[in-house]
């Protein structure tokens, strides 16, 4: 490509070769990220950097660190090209190439942390799948399950919804946006142990409650703390899991959230002939994944950005000790989040609570990861997953079965949707979120529609057992299938996403924003399925939501770009990109290619990426260029040639 037609990709900016201290702050306020990746110490010279990571160590305490802080700044400035750098020992570099050769050997602590924290999702699901089977009896024991036909069966139709939907209620309402403040206040450990305590309490006394007021007052108040747990462990998770693999690991919690779901629907089967305490058990069984939580939360290390926007820096550097395998990988670490730190301040503003809500919607990079977080969990709800998750019990009844096959037809639901959550766990940081959603959501729409379908088969047979056989195991098929699709795609991207899009300042009220979202999309469905099936029937419920997930992969096409193997920090530059540029580029540039190459087989076709990782060849330190940041984020099929090319884009929304 020539340099004319590389120049005018508005795109694409170049390096620029000056550290951030040197930034005009009134300048920085209002220029937003270079929509290349660009690390802010390239260009910056040996000496310089010396004297800025003395001044570092000087101001944070960590002054008997100074040696390493220094190579681990040289090791951010050129992470593939440290061959020649004469600081590094032979066990620095060894450490080095073992961590790109190895990118799953991370210490222990490291996953014990992300798996153990993500239990608290087993609760959440857990609950949704024992309020499922509680639908089939507790109205009935409340006085509140009235037959179609009966004076008040409308009124305890949306009572019914209302009480299943009362822990997403309190979460969007509420839940989410306390997580800022208790954040601020105890830390990610501390919330998370807080959320544990409340998600232990209130299963069991859900099921030692005595009327449907009591009922749906406690579980408002299981929703309070599913909506701070929600807010809060995936963060915690995204900041504490390295670039390579962030994805697999922040997706434990959908991972926990399918187990917990087919756990429930298991505590439902083994329950079932109980009698009347039944239901009393399957919502009250919800409490055992959260015990665990609370007792060994505090045994993993605290977030060390966390830690850092409190400036407790020494704390911070003993936590990357921990979760790293060698000094070299925490030194690296520390001092490349501390200067894009110092970037983001520059823009972030707000000092306190409603401030930095605001600058969720004015300040454009931030606008931008809001709108995307929020059309990834609105999705998850349009999909249509959670009418099964919430009334696959009432489904399958209604598709001929008795309540006891209808429980173990949602056991295998829970299955399918647990199993099928595997293979994400080496897809979504392999070929990405963005394309994981874009696969499935069509997928999801016509195995959805399928399913609908299949409650038109007529019952009338020669054989009435054998016809109701049939419809139902096409029901189930198409249902099972439903859930294969969403489990790998849908199931794990919206919190992982939502998790690393917000720069540090706000990444509490942008996963409040985020998790609000999908909880109160939730509460919206839980409280309307039940007049919607009745009303369209099961055919034209079906229906409706398969339609719902073509609108979510326009939504997802147009405004939610790809974040796999970036640093939280980088990613200022995937959200520096224009909604119009990107819309733009999707539309204009990437749909007419994939039509000549996936329709028309053109082997020719060729796609410029829309972020380039801009190349540093007169870098003073190492003589190489820079090919990528930590991470190895490096856009795959953009050449050298390419990379010498520069453009600036506009910086002003």
């Amino acid at each position: 490509m020539d340099d004319q037609s590389r120049s005018g990709r508005k795109t694409e900016i170049e390096h620029r070769d000056i550290a951030p201290s040197r930034f005009d702050d009134t300048d920085a306020q209002n220029r937003e990220v270079s929509a290349k990746l660009r690390n802010p110490l390239a260009g910056i010279s040996k000496e310089q950097m010396f004297l800025d990571v003395d001044a570092f160590a000087a101001e944070k305490g960590l002054t008997e660190h100074i040696p390493i802080l220094r190579k681990g700044a040289l090791l951010a400035q050129n992470p593939h090209f440290y061959e020649d750098v004469e600081e590094f020992t032979a066990e620095d570099k060894a450490a080095i190439d073992y961590e790109h050769a190895h990118k799953w050997s991370h210490p222990k602590t490291m996953y014990a942390t992300i798996f153990l924290c993500s239990l608290g999702a087993a609760t959440q699901g857990w609950d949704q799948t024992g309020s499922n089977g509680a639908n089939l009896s507790f109205p009935q024991e409340f006085g509140i399950g009235s037959l179609e036909g009966e004076a008040n069966y409308e009124r305890d139709e949306w009572l019914v919804g209302l009480v299943n939907a009362a822990p997403y209620i309190a979460s969007a309402l509420f839940g989410c946006w306390i997580s800022d403040p208790l954040n601020n206040w105890f830390g990610r450990r501390g919330v998370i142990f807080l959320t544990a305590l409340i998600l232990t309490i209130t299963p069991i006394c859900s099921g030692l409650t005595q009327n449907w007021q009591q009922l749906f007052v406690v579980r408002l108040l299981l929703g309070v703390g599913m909506g701070a747990k929600g807010s809060t462990v995936p963060v915690f998770a995204a900041e504490n899991a390295p670039a390579q693999i962030r994805g697999a690991l922040v997706m434990g919690w959908q991972l926990w959230t399918a187990f917990g779901i087919f756990l429930g629907f298991a505590a439902n089967v083994i329950v079932q002939d109980t009698g009347v305490i039944a239901w009393r058990l399957q919502l009250g069984s919800a409490f055992i994944p959260a015990v665990p939580l609370a007792l060994g939360v505090w045994f993993c290390p605290e977030s060390p950005r966390w830690l850092m926007k409190k400036d407790r820096y020494p704390q911070a550097w003993k936590s990357l000790i921990r979760l790293r395998h060698h000094e070299l990988q925490a030194a690296r670490d520390i001092y490349y989040i501390h200067v894009q730190l110092m970037e983001e301040r520059k823009i972030i503003r707000g000092d306190n609570y409603f401030r930095r809500a605001m600058e969720l919607f004015t300040i454009p990079r931030v606008r931008r990861a809001t709108v995307a977080s929020g059309v990834v969990m609105l999705a998850q709800q349009m999909c249509g997953i959670n009418i099964i998750a919430f009334y696959s019990s009432t489904i399958f009844v209604l598709g001929g079965s008795t309540p006891r096959q209808a429980l173990f037809a949602s056991l295998g639901f829970g299955a399918v949707n647990f199993v099928f959550a595997f293979p994400a766990l080496f897809t979504i940081d392999k070929y990405g979120r963005r394309t994981l959603l874009l696969v499935t959501f069509p997928q999801m729409a016509w195995s959805l529609l399928a399913a609908g379908l299949c409650f038109l088969i007529p019952n009338a047979s020669n054989d009435p057992v054998e016809a109701g056989s049939l419809k139902i195991g096409l029901i189930a098929f198409f249902i099972f299938l439903f859930a294969a699709f969403y489990s790998p795609g849908e199931g794990p991207v919206p919190f992982t996403y939502s998790a690393e899009v917000f720069p540090l300042a706000q990444r509490e009220q942008g996963m409040a924003w985020a998790v609000s979202v999908c909880f109160g999309f939730s509460a919206i469905l839980s409280i309307t399925f039940p007049r919607l099936l009745r009303v369209f029937t099961p055919t034209g419920a079906f229906g409706f939501y398969a339609g719902l997930n073509v609108v979510a992969l326009v939504l997802i096409y147009l405004f939610v770009p790809e974040t796999k193997q970036l640093t939280l920090e980088e990613l200022d530059s995937v959200f520096s990109i224009k909604t119009r540029e990107h819309i733009r580029y999707q539309t204009k540039e990437a749909t007419p290619y994939w039509i000549k190459r996936y329709i028309f087989r053109n082997k020719n076709a060729t796609l410029e990426p829309l972020i380039a990782e801009q190349d540093n060849w007169d870098n003073k330190i190492v003589g190489h260029s820079q090919r990528s940041h930590p991470g190895g984020m490096a856009e795959k099929g953009f050449s050298r040639e390419d990379n010498k090319a520069t453009g600036e884009v506009e910086q002003r929304e």
